[in-house]
């Protein structure tokens, strides 16, 4: 069993190899030692506080769920009046203090009652202590505590050899304060300088006399030197009751990795037997690379192996996953006329080469088109329509920027058809450059790609291939004041298209449109108060004039990654309302827009931003893409945006397209969202609205999101997405999440809409031990459904 990447710091100090002691106290006066009523306190109680007997500053980075937490303490040596000193070899000294003291030269020192040993942020502490300069030995009768930098020891008694640095603690207790790791062993020997010997220990992150779980072994071993310790017959108890046991481990106490298992996991598959156990195995092959094979079982389907690969070298990283099923007897079965054999591939891959240039890649692949929902489980492949396989080099500058890659991809979904699957470039080279000319600023931006997909199938215009260059050199007068710009600008946009198979003439086309832009602004401020709170309110009137005299027929040019954009605010700063490169926009318009913030002057947070903007249209647009896109309207839709952030956890944003001949709203989107400032309350609240063009475009959904805290430890999880269209919830998470200070539990249920239009469910969960990570899956799909959520599992065992 393994732990990656998780530092463990070791909770033995060093003691020294010389002896000098200091006597305070003497004899004067010194009475009898009382004898103890009650056992001697552990480590952990030691150190432990009530959240009210904390300080300020520890309460509030204590987890409201916490009843309270460790508080590292140390008591203070007082001056001595009788001094004797021994020497034993070199080294530091170490400080000694006692009630009463008896020395014999050159023989034995004897101290008793409150007797205390000190070694800069070392400290041992019993009620007696005898040295035995013969035999460098020390042994100290308790009950005893040591402190050091992070840990606290008890014990019954102890035994130290000057000489060897050998520490024995009998009936040991012990805390280490930075991942708040207590614990008790029958026996501790520290037997070396970095060597730690525990016997039939028990080690727990949950507070004192709350054994929620622990682990429990018969013999552990710590060997900070190589950074890795070993345990014997090791169990995981949860309330004192064994869950899991491991005959032998290997495991790291520090940031090293080492070799072996890690903890199991277990859970519910999507489909098949409803179950599955999965059991890892990392392997650290060099210091610059590594691997994890991560066998499972899962019910109804079989043995499903997942494995993956990292290499680091000084240019980058690059990683490796892969996943396999022989046999899926679920999926055969389903699927009659499968063999039951699944895999799928990820490989991603960056370098920095220096002197600004990258290179990069990215390739994904997938047996079948639902291996992604009933399989994957750690490969880093979101569920989607299509995989990308991408690979390039980029360089970028002050001034420039150039990037050349392959891509292409694997459509996963059969259902699309071929006349719909995207086209793959090989290459796409893009570069583009900025810079000044005196008052004047030139600029270029060009692409070449080589569009290629299978046509075999196709007819028309869909079976064109072939070659696009793109050029667009641009001149501008750039002029900057405090109060406002202006930066007029002549460019043309020009295209040369190659293709093949290209059924409507010559594949040679050509296309040249000059374009003409003037983007105007200007800035007004004023400052004010509002509730007793200073801000700064501006006044951001802007006007923007584009002319593009593009031909009105380019239907002729094939779609190779063109698509009418979805007008938003910002699109009334933009030329073309396409994307991609196969269609530019004929346009002749004035964008008239005004935007005012206010800003908060204490905290310099925008509070509020408020705009609104419109285009006029001179001509009417008659480019098209297919018929999309051209108008004849003069003028768009109103665009306007809100933005509140009225405090710093809470955010309250709204835009609204307004159809002011139509006297309608053609789209709506509206959304709250709401965290307390220890993100234990969540809350999201959202309505969408699309009037569309089509009933198949058109949308309306509400949307609900909620974390609610019941109690300091209970937690409702929920969230909901109604359809008005359909008239019917499409997802919908409901669950409980129980946290204490040393383990929580997420447990919910799942509703979500499948491709076929059809509401799955599954039941989602997750077992969380503080210092041990968790099982299951649940954090992860509720973080992706709920605003917030994954920054409240970050802070949910830490401080923010």
């Amino acid at each position: 069993m393994l732990l990656r990447n998780h530092p463990r710091q070791h909770f033995f100090g060093r003691l020294p190899r010389s002896l000098v002691c200091l006597l305070s106290g003497g004899i004067l006066g010194c009475g009898g030692l009382a004898a103890a009523a009650q056992p001697a306190p552990s480590a952990a109680e030691i150190d432990w506080r009530l959240r009210e007997q904390l300080p300020v500053s520890a309460q509030t980075r204590l987890p409201s769920f916490c009843e309270g937490g460790y508080l590292p303490g140390g008591s203070t040596v007082e001056g001595s009046d009788a001094m004797v000193s021994l020497q034993s070899g070199g080294g530091q000294p170490l400080q000694a203090s006692g009630l009463t003291a008896r020395y014999e030269i050159d023989s034995e020192l004897y101290l008793q009652g409150d007797v205390t040993l000190r070694q800069g942020s070392f400290q041992v502490s019993g009620t007696e202590a005898r040295y035995r300069q013969a035999e460098s030995q020390v042994a100290i009768t308790g009950p005893l505590t040591s402190r050091g930098e992070g840990f606290l020891l008890t014990g019954d008694s102890a035994n130290y050899n000057v000489e060897s640095g050998r520490l024995d603690i009998n009936t040991a207790t012990f805390l280490l304060h930075g991942p708040e790791m207590r614990g008790q062993a029958q026996s501790l020997a520290r037997i070396g300088d970095n060597e730690v010997l525990i016997s039939q220990g028990l080690l727990t992150t949950c507070g004192p006399q709350q054994n929620d779980w622990a682990l429990v072994a018969q013999e552990i071993r710590l060997d900070q030197a190589k950074g890795f310790g070993t345990a014997k017959h090791l169990r995981l108890e949860v309330l004192d009751v064994p869950v899991f046991y491991w005959p032998w481990v290997s495991f790291p106490i520090d940031d090293r990795r080492k070799s072996g298992f890690l903890y199991p996991g277990f859970g519910t598959s999507n489909a098949g037997g409803g179950g599955f156990v999965a059991l890892p195995y990392y392997l650290n092959l060099a210091p610059n690379y590594d691997a994890t094979i991560t066998p499972q079982f899962i019910g109804g389907r079989g043995l499903f192996t997942e494995a993956e690969g990292r290499y680091l070298s000084r240019y980058g990283e690059t990683s490796l996953q892969l996943g396999y099923i022989d046999n899926d007897t679920f999926f055969r079965d389903e699927n009659p006329g499968e063999n039951g054999q699944r895999w799928a591939l990820d490989a991603t891959t960056e370098a920095a080469l220096g002197r600004g240039w990258t290179g990069y890649g990215d390739f994904s692949v997938v047996s079948d088109d639902d291996y992604l929902s009933d399989l994957n489980r750690s490969l880093d492949i979101s569920q989607a329509t299509h995989l990308q396989r991408r690979s390039g080099v980029r360089y970028q500058d002050a001034s420039q920027y150039f990037d050349a890659y392959l891509n292409d991809y694997q459509t996963v979904a059969k259902r699309i058809a071929d006349v719909n699957r995207p086209y793959a470039q090989l290459p796409e080279v893009l570069y583009s450059a900025l810079t000044d000319a005196g008052v004047l600023e030139l600029g270029v931006e060009s692409q070449y790609t080589y569009f290629q997909r299978d046509n075999d199938n196709l007819s028309g215009l869909d079976r064109a291939n072939g070659q696009r260059f793109r050029l667009v050199p641009e001149l501008a007068l750039p002029m900057r004041a405090l109060w406002g710009y202006s930066r007029p600008s002549f460019s043309l946009d020009y295209t040369r298209y190659q293709l093949e198979d290209y059924t409507l003439g010559s594949g040679n086309l050509e296309r040249t449109i000059p374009v003409v832009q003037w983007d105007n602004g200007l800035y007004f401020d004023r400052q004010g108060s509002l509730f007793d709170i200073p801000f700064n309110q501006t006044l951001e009137p802007r006007l923007y004039y584009a002319w593009a005299d593009a031909d009105a027929d380019q239907n002729d040019i094939p779609d190779f990654d063109t698509d009418l954009k979805s007008f938003r605010f910002d699109q009334l700063f933009q030329r073309n309302r396409f994307t991609g490169g196969d269609r530019v926009g004929d346009t002749n318009q004035l964008t008239v827009a005004l935007t005012s913030r206010f800003n908060d002057l204490q905290t310099g947070a925008e509070r509020a931003r408020f705009s609104l903007g419109q285009i006029q249209y001179f001509e009417d647009r008659d480019v098209s893409l297919f018929g999309a896109g051209a108008e004849d309207r003069s003028r768009s839709p109103m665009a306007a945006e809100v933005v509140l952030s009225p405090l710093d956890t809470l955010e309250i944003r709204s835009s609204l397209l307004w159809d002011p001949d139509a006297n309608q709203t053609e789209e709506g989107r509206s959304q709250l969202t709401f965290h307390s400032r220890d993100y234990r309350y969540l809350a999201s609240v959202g309505h969408t609205y699309s009037k569309g063009t089509a009933a198949a475009t058109q949308l309306e959904q509400a949307d609900v999101g909620v974390v609610f805290p019941v109690s300091k430890r209970l937690s409702l999880i929920g969230r909901w997405v109604h359809d008005t269209d359909l008239d019917r919830t499409v997802g919908s998470l409901a669950g409980v999440e129980y946290n204490n200070c040393c383990w929580s539990l997420q447990l919910v249920h799942q509703n979500y809409f499948t491709d076929d239009q059809e509401l799955d469910s599954r039941i989602l969960f997750q077992i969380q031990l503080k210092g041990l990570g968790g099982t299951g899956g649940a954090s992860t799909s509720i973080a992706d459904a709920i605003y917030g959520f994954d920054e409240r599992e970050r802070r949910r065992f830490s401080a923010p």
